[in-house]
């Protein structure tokens, strides 16, 4: 082993369970530990990349997506001094996890292939690629990248990725199966514990969407445990708790998940259990929020534009706004929930034949997601399609009948005046 792999090896057996668990301060000291190998020896590659990585981790951890941008910069650093080679391929994997996270999914996809072509051992690339492909819509070149994967154990198998691939294409017992083995791998990753409550936090989200609250609320108790103040499962166990009707204990972890890391989805999520308790003032704020971040700089503008969208649509505000962003977002991501959201935001413009081919191409697969059924119900309504509405709006209902703070009611209305209209 050369001497600064032994270096690194052995920083990361100093840090104990106990010190991984305590992240983001660990991830703090390997920043600071790369940074000052660079800094004695301006050309050590193997530095760079190890710095790079590290930055993606704590933009990961953080949701600060200038991370993104130092993870840039090491990786470009590191190709200017070693074009080719194993070296070089680690070095533009990074570049195409960054791609991939400021939602460039063409630029990572093509990252991604080329780091393939460098060579090397490491088989990340497959992945990163996949992801891409997911994100594009493309589900079957997908599922041809993650089975250049199924030869690893433990977390570097695509359990998680395979898992989801499974739920968009309408298998919920398929996807949750091979999301609890997601999590098991995880359990192997001893540089980082984000890893493992990711997966846990997204068990959580998969049993959600079908109504399985027990083991949503089983799984995000987990992902806090294992991480604590873990911003996700923050945010998934103040959703379990909406669904429970226990509102304010919603606002309280939707709070807990803001302070963590600033996302328009939990501010416009806090707002809309503020306005189920008639909070309307303490809602109106949130929902302000929601638009600052968004447009807080211009990379949020990039990132967040399928949220803001969406939240501009769920409260039937600035419609034509809703549309532009929407539009905005397919031109880059073209997988079924930005079709949903394109959806959303035409039914609000009274745009309704082309809202129902839009939805139509979200459930090609028959995703179950309530969100999903719940915006095709009242697309079908507004083409006269009251049949196709009620089968929607049930669907919605039966996989999760508290799948909204607000919308779940909404859509129990409707299916009531639909089903009454047809007695």
């Amino acid at each position: 082993m050369r001497r600064r792999e032994m270096a690194v090896a052995l920083l990361l057996a100093a840090l104990s369970p106990a010190t991984l668990a305590a992240q983001p301060q660990a991830t703090d000291q390997l920043i600071k530990f790369f940074q000052s190998r660079v800094a004695r020896d301006p050309d050590d590659v193997f530095s760079y990349n190890k710095l790079g990585a590290v930055y993606v981790q704590k933009a990961r951890e953080s949701g600060d997506l200038t991370y993104y941008a130092l993870a840039e910069k090491a990786a470009r650093r590191s190709t200017q001094l070693v074009p080719q080679g194993p070296s070089a391929a680690a070095a533009t994997t990074l570049l195409a996890l960054v791609h991939h996270a400021r939602h460039e999914f063409r630029e990572a996809l093509g990252q991604a292939q080329q780091a393939l072509q460098l060579g090397g051992a490491d088989v990340s690339p497959h992945a990163i690629a996949g992801d891409a492909l997911v994100e594009l819509g493309d589900y079957d070149g997908a599922s041809r990248a993650y089975s250049r994967l199924l030869g690893l154990t433990g977390p570097r198998h695509p359990h998680g990725r395979l898992a989801y691939l499974r739920f968009l294409q309408g298998d919920a017992e398929a996807a949750l199966a091979g999301m609890r083995r997601a999590v098991e791998a995880a359990r192997g990753d001893s540089t980082s514990r984000e890893p493992l409550a990711w997966s846990q936090a997204q068990l959580g989200e998969l049993a959600f969407q079908i109504g399985r609250t027990a083991e949503a609320d089983a799984a995000y108790a987990a992902a806090l445990a294992t991480y604590p103040g873990y911003h996700r499962a923050l945010a998934g166990l103040a959703r379990v708790r909406g669904a429970q009707h226990r509102y304010v204990d919603a606002v309280d972890l939707y709070r807990k998940a803001l302070a963590a890391i600033p996302l328009p989805e939990y501010a416009a999520a806090l707002g809309d259990v503020q306005a189920k308790l008639g909070q309307r003032d303490e809602a109106r704020r949130q929902y302000a929020l929601v638009e600052y971040i968004g447009a807080l700089n211009a990379l949020n503008k990039t990132v967040y534009n399928r949220e803001l969208a969406l939240f501009y649509a769920d409260h039937d505000i600035k419609p034509v706004e809703a549309l532009h962003l929407a539009r905005k977002e397919l031109d880059v991501r073209r997988d079924i929930y930005t079709q949903d959201v394109l959806a959303w935001a035409l039914y609000r413009n009274g745009r309704f034949v082309e809202a129902e081919a839009a939805i139509k191409e979200a459930l090609r697969f028959g995703t179950p997601d309530p969100r999903l059924h719940f915006h095709a119900g009242l697309i079908h309504e507004a083409r006269g399609d009251a049949d196709g509405a009620a089968r929607h709006v049930a669907r919605a209902l039966a996989l999760n009948p508290d799948f909204h703070v607000l919308h779940a009611e909404t859509a129990a209305r409707t299916l009531e005046r639909l089903r009454a209209a047809r007695r």
